[in-house]
């Protein structure tokens, strides 16, 4: 299951278009062209970035992770 999640590699201030970018599998240089020109088209994707970065977790640092609503019993293994 993807989970929309800050990339940890791919990052210039705190991964979030690049977390963006790998959720919807395209390239975080278009992502972020996109929320430039979002941002002076009116300056909402300032507003919307503090938000997203806030809100989105950061991407696990365990390649092997699962989220524990995943597991039935509701414990890690």
């Amino acid at each position: 299951m993807k989970k929309l999640c800050k990339s940890s590699t791919d990052k210039k201030l705190s991964g979030v278009c690049g977390g963006i970018a790998k959720y919807f599998g395209v390239d975080s240089t278009l992502i972020r062209l996109i929320w430039v020109v979002i941002t002076l088209m009116g300056g909402a994707g300032i507003i919307a970035y503090i938000i997203c970065a806030v809100i989105m977790p950061e991407e696990p640092k365990n390649p092997d992770y699962t989220d524990m609503r995943d597991n039935d019993s509701g414990h890690a293994n």
